[in-house]
């Protein structure tokens, strides 16, 4: 990353059929060796399969999914006088995104299912509900902040 300035940032156009920056961003993360097809492929087939289980909007229950994983605090490690100390800082917006999206398809690799649609649509409608491994990821790290929360005051 450059010293001097900081690169710009660059513009996601939304997806085709929900009309969202934040599937397109979910199906970017999810490519894998530029295959941006199959990923779309495999995000809209979980959406309807979200919907076929739920009933409801299944961009509505991404969207409840994508709430309640995102972190608003995690621990930064921070260098004191040879000690190393885990320091709670506040997430900024952007990474908060990316950080759901990657404990959430983390977590759907991570099941066991049948392919990876069914497993990313069990995975977001947990999420969707408070439970699944992305929600507990997002729990770890809040009470890791919280037994942390002494060392606040070395934040940068």
């Amino acid at each position: 990353m450059p010293r001097r300035y900081r690169p710009p940032k660059r513009v996601v156009e939304p997806d085709i059929r929900f009309n969202s920056i934040r599937v397109q961003k979910f199906i970017n993360r999810m490519m894998i060796g530029g295959k941006k097809s199959v990923a779309q492929g495999v995000m809209y087939d979980a959406m309807e399969l979200i919907a076929e289980h739920t009933k409801k909007d299944p961009l509505e229950v991404f969207d409840t999914a994508m709430r309640n994983v995102v972190p608003p605090v995690e621990v930064k490690p921070r260098r004191v006088g040879g000690a190393t100390y885990q320091i709670p800082v506040e997430v900024p917006q952007h990474r908060q995104l990316s950080l759901a999206i990657r404990w959430i398809l983390g977590a759907a690799r991570k099941r066991a299912g049948r392919g990876m649609a069914e497993k990313l649509s069990r995975e977001l409608m947990d999420a969707a509900e408070g439970t699944g491994s992305a929600v507990k990821k997002r729990e770890d790290n809040l009470k890791m902040a919280e037994a942390n929360r002494a060392f606040a005051h070395l934040r940068w």
